[in-house]
């Protein structure tokens, strides 16, 4: 399995990461994707793993039968956009989860909240 994708791919798993951007390259967040039509298309039936925009293209689409690796273009499988809107998705519910649960007691001695003052708006997108 290639290393130094962009992003990774796994369907047993059914997880999606993102290793580029503000994410560290070998520990870039993971989500687990929780949608059986999506990955139950009957295209990605023999694929284990999918390492998109990785160095070594040959190796970018991992068969889980005796199919030699293949590059991402080879292997014919569409937009890879769908695979990171699923993942925008998943990460901007993560920050919205922490950003409701920035509980702190309030610090302006005015009564006016600091929530925004400290962690600027609710996210309301996300876009990789």
């Amino acid at each position: 399995m290639a290393t130094d994708a962009t992003w990774t791919v796994v369907f047993d798993d059914k997880m999606i990461m993102k290793r580029t951007g503000e994410f560290d390259v070998t520990n870039g967040p993971g989500y687990v994707i929780d949608d059986d039509a999506f990955w139950s298309q009957s295209k990605f039936s023999n694929i284990w793993a999918i390492q998109y925009e990785a160095s070594n293209a040959s190796d970018q689409v991992e068969y889980r039968d005796d199919t030699p690796h293949s590059s991402w273009a080879d292997a014919n499988l569409g937009d890879f956009q769908d695979f990171i809107t699923r993942w925008d998705a998943a990460h901007l519910a993560t920050l919205q989860a922490k950003w409701d649960a920035d509980d702190r007691p309030l610090e302006d001695v005015n009564g006016e909240s600091d929530k925004i003052a400290r962690l600027g708006p609710r996210p309301t997108s996300y876009s990789s």
